[in-house]
């Protein structure tokens, strides 16, 4: 069926929500996709312990470049976001 996945993992969810008065319904981390269903990103952050030192160090890099492509993702989908403000 057509737009199952967001029928059953998001629309559901948000009626859920709304019934029972939450003020927040995360979709979840990835998916460009889901702005144009009314899904703004947002930041989210997690920490982990990794015992290997060269390991962590690559990890590290890898997050440090990351940051810069991040900020340019970010900007780009807030332009996107169909909500007035």
């Amino acid at each position: 069926r057509r737009n199952l996945h967001f029928e059953l993992c998001y629309y559901r969810g948000i009626d859920f929500a709304i019934e029972r008065g939450f003020k927040l319904f995360e979709a979840g981390a990835q998916g460009e996709h889901k702005l144009a269903r009314g899904f703004l990103p947002s930041l989210t952050y997690s920490a982990h312990k990794i015992r290997d030192p060269a390991f962590g160090r690559a990890i590290g890099e890898y997050i440090e470049s990351e940051k810069e492509m991040l900020a340019y993702s970010m900007k780009e989908y807030a332009s996107h976001d169909p909500y007035k403000h």
